[in-house]
C-alpha cells in the first residue's frame, strides 16, 4: 500500500531508517560470521590432517598385527559394545554449531597376542576419536556456510529491493506534497489577486 501526505511521509522515513538499520546490521553479521567460518575452516583442516596421518600409522600397526597375530586375535581384541560421542554445542550470532566432540570408547578386552596389536588397538582408538573431531568440525562448516549464505540472501533483499522500493515511494510522496504545496500556493495567491481586484472595482 502506498503511503500518501505527510503521515505517509514519516511513516516512509521511519521504516527507510529500520531497513537502513537492518542492512547495517546484517552487514556486521555476515562480517563476523565469515571471520569465524574462516576460522572453523582452519580448525577443520587441521583436524582432518591430523586423523588422516593417525589413520595412517593405525592402518601400518593392523597390518603388522595382522602378520604378526591373525585375524582371530584382532577380532578377539574388538570390544563388543559400540562406542558412544559426546559433542559440545557453541553459538555464534545465532547460529548453534559443534565446537567440539569426543569419541568415548567401550571397554576393551585385554589384547593377546604380540605388541603389534596393542598399538593397533590404542592407534585406532586415537584415529577413532579424531574422526569425531573432524566429523564435528565439518557439521560446524557446513552450519556457518548455511548461515552466512542465507544472511548474505537477506542483506541483497534490504539493500536491492527494499531499500530502493522504500526510497521510491518517499521521492513519490514528496513529489506529490511538493505538488500539494505549489497548488496551495497558487491558490492563496489567486485568493490574494481576486481580492485586490474586486477590491480595485468599489
Amino acid at each position: 500500500m502506498t503511503h500518501t501526505g505527510r503521515a505517509g511521509r514519516v511513516r516512509v522515513e521511519r521504516r527507510l531508517v529500520t531497513a537502513r538499520h537492518g542492512a547495517a546490521l546484517l552487514d556486521r553479521k555476515q562480517r563476523i560470521m565469515a571471520d569465524e567460518l574462516d576460522r572453523l575452516q582452519l580448525h577443520a583442516d587441521g583436524v582432518r590432517r591430523e586423523w588422516e596421518d593417525q589413520a595412517r600409522e593405525a592402518a601400518m600397526w593392523l597390518r603388522r598385527a595382522a602378520a604378526l597375530d591373525g585375524p582371530t586375535l584382532i577380532q578377539e581384541a574388538a570390544p563388543v559394545q559400540p562406542a558412544t560421542v559426546e559433542v559440545r554445542w557453541g553459538i555464534a550470532m545465532g547460529v548453534s554449531y559443534p565446537v567440539d566432540a569426543q569419541c568415548v570408547p567401550p571397554e576393551y578386552p585385554l589384547p593377546g597376542g604380540s605388541s603389534a596389536l596393542g598399538y593397533a588397538a590404542r592407534a585406532h582408538r586415537v584415529a577413532l576419536d579424531l574422526a569425531v573431531k573432524h566429523a564435528a568440525a565439518q557439521r560446524a562448516v557446513a552450519l556457518l556456510t548455511a548461515e552466512l549464505a542465507a544472511t548474505r540472501t537477506r542483506q541483497r533483499a534490504v539493500e536491492n529491493r527494499w531499500i530502493p522500493r522504500l526510497e521510491d515511494e518517499l521521492r513519490a510522496i514528496r513529489r506529490k506534497l511538493e505538488e500539494q504545496e505549489l497548488e496551495e500556493t497558487l491558490r492563496v495567491h489567486w485568493a490574494a489577486e481576486n481580492n485586490k481586484e474586486r477590491g480595485g472595482f468599489r
